[in-house]
């Protein structure tokens, strides 16, 4: 029996947020809305979505001692994530400063700050919490290292999910491990590098998969998603939404269909659901407080 559905490994930043009419150029100066602070992350994000979906959910990350790190534990707490994992100090608080433009579109860029701190060293005296979950889930805005180091201390029986954003060439262990690999076509042609490259996501996923993972799912944004594993490829149906702000939504698709894979539902049905969190996710503005509901998600 597991103590949780869902423990998520990652990244937990504040995120500064400003509205612009455009995005600027190289040197260039434009003007924007009031600044919004929001809990943010990669890491926090997921938990909080799978939380707010009914997912008995912890999480594993590092914050300063600080008004953002606060700020960070207050709403994964609020969210009813187990906090029990979040260690306090070491550095500040990591911060996302975020740019969004009327269509919805947002650019990052990402501190890491008291993310880089944690260690493989913090994941191997977690190991309670590993053994006690379900599915673990993960990100690339901590080291590759500890990624490396979650991969190593994962329970018999769970199930690994990783999402590699920012995206990073991985190594084979940490390939090998990913059931499934979640990435967007930015993220795919990173990972794949040199690789011959085809122009649709099918082509993607084929390649991907023939480097080792057990399954891969690509993002196509109101398109809906792509899955892939030993059983074939297909895609998978979005719910047409009017979008208003995507930050978060990845992180909102991947917590879902993560929950969704440990309460025992297949690979496309998983990505289904996920791809309705996600759209949902971005009819509201901000990453944590668009997450909706699992009642939200049905009524959509």
């Amino acid at each position: 029996m597991y103590d949780y559905d869902l423990l998520v490994v990652g990244s937990a930043n504040a995120d500064l947020v400003i509205g612009v009419e455009r995005r600027p150029g190289a040197g260039e100066t434009v003007l924007g809305t009031d600044l919004a602070v929001h809990p943010g992350g990669k890491g926090a994000n997921q938990a909080v979505a799978a939380a707010r979906l009914g997912a008995r959910t912890a999480l594993l990350a590092r914050v300063g001692d600080d008004a953002y790190g606060r700020l960070l534990l207050d709403s994964q707490r609020a969210a009813g994530v187990d906090t029990v994992g979040v260690l306090v100090g070491g550095a500040p608080t990591g911060v996302a400063l975020i740019t969004v433009d009327p269509s919805g579109d947002n650019s990052i860029v990402v501190s890491p700050g008291a993310n880089g701190r944690l260690t493989p060293a913090d994941v191997r005296a977690a190991a309670s919490l590993f053994q006690a979950s379900r599915v673990v889930s993960t990100q690339l805005e901590i080291p590759l290292e500890t990624v490396a180091e979650v991969v190593r201390d994962l329970a018999d029986g769970s199930r690994f999910v990783l999402n590699p954003s920012p995206p990073q060439p991985l190594p084979a262990d940490i390939l090998a491990a990913c059931d499934p690999l979640i990435v967007n076509e930015h993220e795919a042609r990173v990972i794949l590098g040199d690789a011959a490259v085809g122009d649709s996501p099918e082509d993607w996923a084929r390649i991907l998969l023939a480097k080792g993972p057990r399954s891969v799912v690509v993002t196509l944004g109101a398109e809906g998603a792509l899955v892939a594993s030993a059983e074939g490829v297909a895609r998978v149906p979005s719910v047409a939404v009017d979008a208003v702000d995507t930050t978060g939504a990845g992180d909102a698709f991947t917590a879902a269909l993560a929950w969704r894979l440990g309460a025992g539902a297949t690979l496309a049905e998983a990505a289904a659901y996920a791809a309705r969190v996600g759209a949902a996710a971005v009819t509201r503005e901000g990453a944590q407080e668009s997450f909706p509901t699992a009642a939200e998600v049905e009524a959509l």
